[in-house]
């Protein structure tokens, strides 16, 4: 009697030690893109954020380790309902990990809520909402390559600094131009400056001439563009139409991104001041993983700041992954140990997380170029400032994260 049980204690000892060493080497990770595919950020983030995600899986080196690493592909079309119902169905059937790239502030709000309540990863450089890391900010999520008091304090201060000192804006009517409205006014009352007005365009605006004319009216020195993608492209071009500039106004296109500046062209955008954390150009690094992505592009765009952020976000993932040896499934284990780790890419360099889940790098002013002071295809920058990290993003003690609470 003594030997059988002895037996079958050692049968379930080896059965329970290799389930345990199956688990451990659990090599696995599926990755979800989730953005627009087809609307008026696709340019933005689009088919080029998923190429950015492919890129990362392989530069990772995973694969050569034993890893087997899917990327699947979502597209919310901008709207929260939409992008919840493909987030559930994907934690839930698709057995998908994390959670990439997500713009259109609303829906990166509501993915937000989703992935801590399936404790996956959500790693967002689509969303500019700064309250993915303050008000709203989850154990589950990293806010990677931009948001709205980054935009707000480089371009809102460095215009008032230079006299812009009065404001109307042009709200993109959801969560994000809410968000950089508000981040924006707070850094411009901050450095003096006064804010005349705003009116609120629906997402998704073709004719912006009655809200220009009442910009217009104003008498602002500046109106501040508090939208992005197709809307600041239309908004910017009605703008030149209506001869704003000319007649002496000034445009801060507060979230400008590669493919705006591209659509627009340089005799539209020559002058436009903005801030981004990212550009192709900027050193031996950036370069290099531009024209990578270049060549792979269908239709040769350079990375956007959302693209580049999917793919550092995954550099660093991987990285983790890596450390930690497997078991790729629980979220908060994960972030935790990705927070704990200094970050270091070709995209931005070496940075930190904070607690409350912000990504921190430098940020950059910049100021596109006139058409004869530019070299050549995408050459459209010129570098004005740098912002170091530790300023371009909102400080730890004006953080409204509630991670940050002291218990």
């Amino acid at each position: 009697m003594k030997k059988v049980v002895s037996t079958s204690l050692l049968g379930f000892t080896l059965m329970m030690s290799a389930s345990s060493l199956a688990f451990a080497q659990d090599k696995t990770a599926k990755i979800g893109v989730l953005n627009d595919q087809s609307g008026l950020y696709a340019d933005v983030t689009g088919v080029g954020s998923t190429l950015a995600a492919q890129m990362a899986v392989e530069d990772s080196g995973l694969a050569a380790k034993g890893w087997k690493i899917d990327v699947v592909v979502g597209d919310h079309q901008n709207k929260p309902d939409i992008g919840v119902n493909i987030a559930r169905q994907w934690f839930d059937r698709d057995k998908v990990d994390v959670i990439v790239d997500v713009p259109t502030s609303s829906v990166g709000l509501a993915v937000n809520n989703v992935v801590k309540e399936k404790n996956g990863v959500y790693l967002n450089s689509g969303s500019g909402t700064s309250d993915l890391s303050n008000a709203q900010c989850s154990p589950n999520t990293i806010h990677w390559a931009y948001d709205t008091y980054q935009l707000a304090n480089g371009t809102g201060s460095a215009m008032v600094k230079s006299g812009g000192d009065t404001w109307f804006f042009l709200t993109a009517d959801y969560a994000f131009g809410t968000a950089l409205e508000r981040d924006t006014t707070n850094a411009v009352t901050a450095m003096g400056g006064k804010v005349l007005g705003s009116v609120r365009p629906p997402l998704n605006t073709a004719d912006f001439s009655s809200f220009l004319l009442q910009a217009q009216t104003s008498k602002a020195k500046v109106i501040g563009l508090a939208n992005a993608g197709g809307d600041t492209i239309n908004s910017i071009k009605q703008a030149s139409e209506f001869g704003i500039i000319k007649g002496g106004q000034k445009l801060a296109g507060l979230l400008m991104f590669i493919s705006d500046v591209h659509a627009l062209g340089l005799p539209v955008a020559q002058g436009l001041s903005f801030t981004e954390t990212f550009y192709w150009d900027l050193n031996d690094g950036t370069r290099s993983f531009s024209k990578r992505f270049q060549e792979r592009m269908k239709n040769k765009a350079m990375p956007t700041t959302v693209q580049a952020g999917v793919y550092s976000s995954l550099i660093h993932y991987f990285k983790t992954l890596d450390a930690m040896g497997g078991n790729s499934h629980d979220g908060l284990k994960i972030v935790d140990k990705m927070k704990a780790t200094p970050t270091d890419d070709i995209i931005f360099g070496k940075g930190t997380i904070q607690p409350n889940g912000r990504k921190l790098h430098p940020a950059y002013l910049f100021e596109v170029k006139k058409p004869e002071e530019s070299k050549g295809p995408w050459d459209y920058y010129k570098l004005v400032a740098t912002i170091p990290a530790d300023q371009a993003f909102t400080p730890l003690d004006k953080s409204a994260c509630p991670l940050l609470k002291k218990t």
